[in-house]
């Protein structure tokens, strides 16, 4: 099997080793986590779906309860509020634990040729985007990312894979290192024509 360790991250205070050069780039943990603004980001996305979703289950429960309907069998529509409470319950648990976990488990890293990603808590997805295949490097900020000033990087190549996204990044760092990718990829094609 050709997977990394769980969390091979160097620990504080050592500096990460960079990629061999070998000719081929080899699969490794990313070293840079995410800004922790994200995870405001992230509880408040979770937030509004949850409610949204909860106002939803509530006024199915309510017209499955009140309204005279006889194809709802009598013990769903007495127990019809059940399903919100149930949800409400799970919602809470999401809220509170996915987005720390997402935080402890999102990498990212500008290597000199690869831009390397790991995302997935439960699925992992690793990640590894030659500098040099870059077509666009785009730098997007929605209007929750711009209060928690965090922004979202997505390079796309012309690979089956499409594009490597990293959300979360310090906005100055996400502009920073788009225009940097933007130049390194120009200079890279260059050289390689």
């Amino acid at each position: 099997m050709n997977t990394p360790p769980h969390d091979a991250i160097p620990p504080r205070g050592e500096p990460s080793q960079p990629p061999e050069r070998t000719g081929s780039a080899r699969l490794r943990p990313p070293s840079r986590r995410v800004s922790g603004r994200a995870i405001g980001v992230w509880t408040l996305r979770l937030l509004f779906g949850a409610v949204l979703t909860l106002v939803v289950l509530s006024l199915l429960a309510w017209g499955a309860s009140s309204a005279p309907w006889a194809w709802i069998p009598e013990r769903a529509a007495e127990n019809a509020w059940m399903l919100p409470v149930a949800y409400s319950v799970y919602a809470l648990a999401k809220i509170a634990i996915v987005p720390s976990w997402r935080y402890r488990v999102h990498r990212w890293e500008v290597g000199a040729d690869v831009i390397y990603t790991r995302a997935g808590w439960i699925s992992r997805t690793w990640q590894l985007v030659p500098v040099n295949r870059l077509q666009t490097v785009d730098h997007t900020q929605g209007w929750l990312e711009r209060v928690f000033d965090v922004a979202t990087l997505q390079v796309q190549t012309a690979s089956y894979a499409g594009s490597s996204t990293i959300e979360g990044l310090d906005s100055d760092e996400a502009r920073r290192i788009s225009e940097e990718l933007a130049v390194r990829a120009g200079t890279l094609r260059d050289d390689a024509t």
